[in-house]
């Protein structure tokens, strides 16, 4: 028995179903999960001593790569000064003056400690303001775990199989309205019967929940039309798009304003934390500027702080950052795909910037209804092929595979060559 196996057997004697997070979960790919020791650049290593090169880089935000000196250094000089007061710091204001400098859409921001308690305090913050209380979302596109959000969410509930979650009443998803992402019909249709109603719109500008799924075009710039037309906001969740597919995230890259904006774990390198910003009269509602309230004793931690400030500067002062890192990507993907192709597979390769997915099923995917055509049981022998030559992927299907700077030419084509020899297997 690995250690890591002897680990989890231990783990599901404690901790629900031997791990702290559903996405952590390898039951649906047949595998254990391999208990990480340690991880530097594009590399992580298990407690046995397998070294992976990986793809999931901590769900997004390891885009400089793991354990990036300028990062380490600003949290060790941090942890010297103290590990967390309660109080207001410096580096606080300093980061809320970055991404408001970064980010044209926001003016103001409220520092969280993660990207579900950016969404819900978002979405109170547009209750707040407009009055209403109806928030449209869309189908397979993944909010977090709050209550009201977890209504056809994407991500781990789509692994699980769970199309809601016990425990949620049915009075907190009473006011949640789903749309299909990619069909502004279906949103028409919704603020036809509730325009006055509908507080915001929440979505994620690519949907990187159910796998990968591109916007098309004039769909964010239509939800923008519709919620200006009705009254409604318009809430970007850039936790995992945010200055990840641009220094100004989704919303700079597409060249669409949203009202408010939720961002994860990338602004603080890697560590617990999240924020959410925009237009300075609706976050001038929030406690204790106006009525709207939220709170978080912890939130803007001065060592998660100091990591989200080096890595985020970092990115601002090298501005040949986005376009080589996304050139690489769409060189890798665009392989990976000509590769399905020449193998005589269907499959489909999704890809923006440097996120990617590969779905195994022949259905062209952009929406929710599409991804859950993928065959599961295909992937799970593609993920642990991959696994056990040293990738280290997602163990769902309806994950993205992420990028980082850390990783080279040389390992990129590798990691093909081994994809390249799956395929040749699989037909056999």
């Amino acid at each position: 028995m690995t250690r890591s196996e002897m680990l989890f057997s231990e783990a599901v004697r404690f901790i629900p179903g031997g791990v702290n997070s559903p996405v952590r979960a390898f039951g649906s790919v047949g595998e254990t999960p391999r208990f990480i020791a340690s991880a530097k650049g594009a590399h992580m290593t298990d407690v046995d001593g397998n070294t992976y090169l990986d793809f999931v880089g901590s769900w997004g935000p390891m885009i400089l790569g793991h354990n990036h000196p300028a990062v380490l250094e600003a949290v060790l000089e941090a942890c010297q000064e103290g590990l967390s007061f309660g109080a207001a710091t410096e580096r606080e204001v300093e980061m809320a003056e970055l991404i408001c400098s970064l980010v044209p859409s926001i003016e103001m921001v409220r520092m969280v400690n993660s990207g579900t308690e950016a969404v819900m305090s978002a979405i109170r913050a547009a209750r707040g303001f407009t009055g209403r209380n109806k928030i449209v979302k869309f189908a397979g596109c993944y909010h977090g775990h709050s209550d009201s959000m977890l209504v056809k969410a994407g991500s781990g509930v789509m692994t699980a199989g769970i199309p809601d979650s016990a425990g949620v009443p049915e009075g907190c998803t009473q006011d949640t309205l789903t749309a299909v992402y990619n069909d502004l019909d279906s949103v028409e249709e919704l603020f036809s019967s509730f325009g006055s109603e509908i507080a915001a719109v929440i979505v994620e500008p690519v949907a990187a929940n159910m796998g990968v799924v591109l916007p098309e075009k004039n769909f964010l710039s239509g939800l923008r039309k519709i919620c200006d037309k009705y009254g409604s906001l318009l809430i970007f969740d850039e936790v995992i798009t945010g200055f990840r597919l641009s220094l100004s995230g989704a919303q700079g890259y597409f060249g669409i304003k949203p009202d408010l904006t939720t961002f994860g774990k990338i602004i603080g390198g890697g560590m617990p934390v999240g924020a959410y910003g925009g237009r300075k009269d609706v976050m001038e509602m929030i406690a204790p500027s106006g009525p709207v309230y939220q709170a978080g004793t912890l939130s803007g931690n001065p060592v998660a702080m100091a990591a989200g400030l080096a890595q985020l500067r970092l990115l601002r002062d090298t501005p040949e950052f986005y376009e080589e890192l996304n050139q690489k990507a769409d060189g890798f993907f665009e392989a990976m795909k000509k590769a399905v192709q020449e193998a005589g597979k269907l499959w489909q390769v999704n890809h923006i910037g440097s996120l990617g997915c590969l779905y195994f099923t022949e259905t062209p995917v952009s929406n929710y209804a599409q991804a859950k055509t993928s065959d599961t049981k295909a992937f799970a022998d593609y993920f642990s092929w991959m696994l056990n030559h040293g990738i280290y992927l997602a163990p769902s299907q309806f994950e993205a595979m992420f990028l980082s700077a850390a990783m080279t030419e040389e390992e990129l084509g590798e990691t093909l060559e081994i994809f390249e020899n799956y395929l040749n297997q699989s037909g056999k």
